[in-house]
């Protein structure tokens, strides 16, 4: 199907056009930070705050110790710009107002003696703070992503860098669209992200064992070069240079680097990059390369996924492993949406956000969007294949499927908010929800009547 003016001028809109920003200040470098194992959820209402340690399984840490903050009450407005932010650019922040809410991202490999002594000690912090998100921390840091106004929100962090274990931590901080993107706070003693067969095991506190990172304006260039050659864009695994994709399938569905294949996976945790036990493996860009000669560029949300899964290929052998420092949501704030298509999939209730909300002055798009979107199933409707005119996904109105996926508005009206036919008859059917609104916690539809089939 060809791509007509609407659809074409409906998507550019999608993708490149944001409201006027407030520009935070900038820092050199920056990280966030994302859950393989996470899905997203959309649950709303005040703040709880849970804690879990593996000695006492489910069990709730209670700490009594007040912050010198009181809390703030819920509402107000959003940030209207992002930035990475240093120890010393804190006092900057002049131009945005206290009560803003921003989502913040961050994560820092280093060994903790008690990780459960540390959850209480961070529960004890936040117990005053409007602050909404999971934080999760074990043996190996810390993996953080969460909102809340941004006074509450720095304070959190900068408590943390006075820590000399985490006093270098790389934050990531990007606009909340209405107020708080995250339903409660989760305080976790857990695996920072989940893969098969854990993570206990991986040298992630050794750097020589991860990827080198490459800053945003490296891998620029990088990929420009990719791009230009027949291989980069044919998917010729034979390249001596691939382009890694670690995120999900359905994100690089809105959004991915140009010449990056999709990942056949809907799940961080299942991923099996280089691990094929045959030579040829369509699925598997790394199936079939030399792994003392390829270089392989990695690249994923915030960083994270990449660290870890770079520590799990070095112990199958490659050698040249690099990863986008900071992820992409810091590339495109410091080279804008260059040899970047669509918009950025994130792991919380914004679930979408355009390049334009990491950077205010990109305001187009560099790569061919019409030529992108003519390939595979990029800004395609999972059930007609036609174009979206918006890059979001929405849940199956299906409660026992729940399936996050792409859908044109006419698809959304015939298939009654379903990702199939088969869920349309299923017995527990949401409502159908309009535009971005998103649906609350599957309990509070537990009691749905059952529809006749």
């Amino acid at each position: 199907m060809s791509l007509t003016g609407s659809f074409a001028a409906a998507l550019l809109h999608d993708v490149a056009v944001a409201p006027t920003f407030v520009r935070l200040p900038r820092l050199r470098t920056s990280a966030g930070g994302e859950n393989g194992g996470d899905k997203p959820v959309f649950r709303f209402g005040r703040p709880r705050i849970r804690a879990y340690a593996a000695s006492a399984g489910r069990g709730r840490a209670s700490v009594a110790v007040a912050s010198p903050l009181g809390r703030r009450k819920e509402g107000g407005s959003s940030a209207r710009g992002c930035a990475a932010l240093s120890p010393g650019s804190c006092s900057d922040l002049r131009q945005v107002s206290a009560g803003d809410f921003v989502v913040v991202n961050f994560y820092r490999f280093v060994h903790v003696e008690n990780p459960e002594e540390e959850v209480a000690k961070h529960l004890a912090f936040l117990e005053d703070l409007d602050i909404h998100g999971r934080i999760y921390l074990n043996e190996q840091g810390i993996n953080a992503q969460y909102s809340g106004p941004l006074a509450d929100a720095r304070s959190y962090f900068e408590w943390l860098r006075e820590d000399d274990r985490f006093s270098d931590i790389l934050v990531q901080i990007s606009p909340a669209l209405s107020g708080h993107a995250f339903p409660k706070l989760k305080v976790q003693f857990k695996p920072l992200v989940q893969v098969d067969g854990g993570i206990a095991h991986l040298p992630l506190l050794n750097p020589s064992m991860r990827a080198t990172p490459l800053e945003p304006s490296e891998w620029n260039k990088r990929v420009e070069a990719l791009s230009r050659s027949c291989d980069a864009f044919s998917g010729n695994v034979n390249s001596d240079c691939i382009i890694l994709d670690l995120r999900n399938g359905y994100e690089w569905d809105i959004g991915h680097f140009h010449g990056a294949q999709r990942p056949e996976v809907d799940c961080f945790r299942s991923t099996s990059f280089g691990l094929s036990e045959t030579e040829v493996n369509n699925s598997d860009p790394l199936a079939d390369v030399d792994k003392e000669k390829t270089d392989v560029l990695m690249y994923c949300t915030g960083g994270i996924r990449c660290d870890v899964y770079s520590t799990i290929l070095r112990k199958k052998g490659f050698k040249k492993l690099y990863t986008l420092k900071g992820g992409v949501s810091h590339y495109l704030e410091n080279e804008g949406p260059v040899e970047w298509i669509g918009n950025l999939f994130v792991f919380d209730s914004r679930l979408s956000l355009p390049p334009a909300s990491y950077n205010p002055r990109s305001t187009a798009q560099t790569c061919d969007l019409q030529h992108a979107i003519k390939k595979e199933k990029f800004a395609k409707c999972y059930l007609c294949g036609s174009v979206v005119q918006e890059l979001r996904h929405r849940n199956c109105a299906n409660l026992d499927c729940n399936l996050l996926f792409l859908c044109c508005s006419d698809c959304v009206s015939s298939f009654r908010g379903c990702c199939c036919s088969t869920c349309m008859t299923a017995p527990r059917l949401r409502p159908v929800l309009p535009g971005h609104q998103r649906y609350k916690k599957w309990h509070l539809y537990r009691d749905l009547e059952k529809q006749p089939s």
